[in-house]
């Protein structure tokens, strides 16, 4: 049995403030829903960096201070595994 694997890390972050949630409707291939803004982590990258980032390129939203609150993940095919690190906060600037 092989002792690694391809794994692709990815982040989300559930971004509140009082009793609202930020969603995005996601409609890649055959998965669509809703679900927390975020991507994959870049090579090199930091986890925490990499949400701060996406979160910036797929809402324009700056964040602070994301807590890592869960991790989730999944088969993608016999060869991959999907790794999505989940963040909250309720700290942010812009619109």
């Amino acid at each position: 049995m092989a002792k690694s694997e391809k794994v692709i890390l990815t982040t989300a972050c559930m971004i509140y403030q009082g009793n609202q949630i930020l969603l995005q409707n996601v409609s890649k291939g055959d998965w669509h829903g809703l679900f927390f803004p975020g991507g994959h982590v870049e090579k090199g990258e930091s986890f925490v960096k990499a949400v701060i980032r996406e979160i910036k390129e797929e809402t324009g939203l700056t964040i602070k201070n994301p807590q890592l609150s869960g991790i989730k993940q999944f088969q993608a095919g016999n060869d991959e595994r999907y790794v999505v690190l989940l963040y909250k906060t309720n700290e942010f600037s812009g619109t």
